[in-house]
């Protein structure tokens, strides 16, 4: 699995994987404040962006997606900062391969069996038929009368590229992240649990982390600090980046 990535600065390598419907663009401004002190990489996980189309999209396979692009890239241990589904995949790695994460940072998702808050996203880009589209303004007309969000709106038209012949495409894997929507939501598993430091951050306005999660997140990561962003709904890094940006170099600079 050859992932595509970005790189920023140069130090200790913190690894950010970005969550469902993103891509690496998406933690640029995280990523470069954090170049400050760090070799900082973003990569597009599979069926995401720049990166290979597969037909599986399981947690225990992304975790050894980024085993096989750490080893690759001659990256033995890193911290790793993942949100959402890019956070359910460092927990799996931490837990699947403890040697590799130095430490761990969590944004917005609990290691337990996800919410479904985004069938209605799925069902609005698959009934979209891109090819009859023109320009990104048609695009975006057609999902407004579909998901009222803005913000959620312009994230997801990232997403679309155009082609050589003018014609409009996804850059994601679309059929095959709606078939695996399941295994997305599914929680992460490990026998052992992890032992060293981790800090999960939330949104005050989300509810991805209750707190009748902490028990559950204790007893897989003992040392887990938890910490709540006032004002921030699930993309913590897009509401309040400055903030998230202090919490994490905090947390990554001991």
């Amino acid at each position: 699995m050859d992932l595509f990535y970005r790189e920023f600065g140069q130090g200790s390598p913190v690894i950010i994987l970005h969550g469902l419907f993103g891509f690496s663009d998406n933690w640029q401004t995280i990523a470069k404040g954090l170049a400050e002190n760090h070799l900082v990489v973003t990569p597009d996980l599979r069926n995401h962006g720049r990166s290979p189309h597969v037909p599986g999209h399981t947690y225990c396979e992304m975790a050894e997606d980024m085993k096989a692009f750490m080893e690759a890239h001659w990256m033995f241990s890193a911290a790793l900062v993942g949100h959402s589904m890019g956070g359910k995949t460092a927990m799996q790695l931490a837990l699947s391969h403890p040697d590799l994460v130095e430490r761990l940072v969590v944004v917005d998702i609990a290691p337990g069996h996800a919410e479904d808050n985004h069938s209605y996203i799925f069902d609005a880009l698959l009934s979209m038929d891109l090819s009859k589209m023109k320009t990104r303004q048609e695009a975006e007309a057609y999902l407004s009368e579909r998901i009222s969000e803005p913000g959620t709106r312009q994230f997801l038209l990232k997403n679309i590229t155009r082609e050589d012949d003018g014609t409009f495409t996804w850059k994601m894997n679309l059929p095959v992240l709606k078939q695996h929507f399941d295994d997305i939501l599914a929680p992460v598993e490990g026998n052992e649990p992890y032992h060293k430091p981790v800090l999960f951050v939330r949104g005050s306005r989300s509810g991805y982390i209750k707190d009748s999660d902490f028990p559950l997140i204790k007893s897989l990561f003992p040392q887990a600090e938890i910490v709540t962003v006032e004002g921030a709904g699930h993309w913590v890094h897009a509401d309040k980046p400055a903030e998230l940006l202090a919490i994490l170099k905090k947390f990554l600079n001991p």
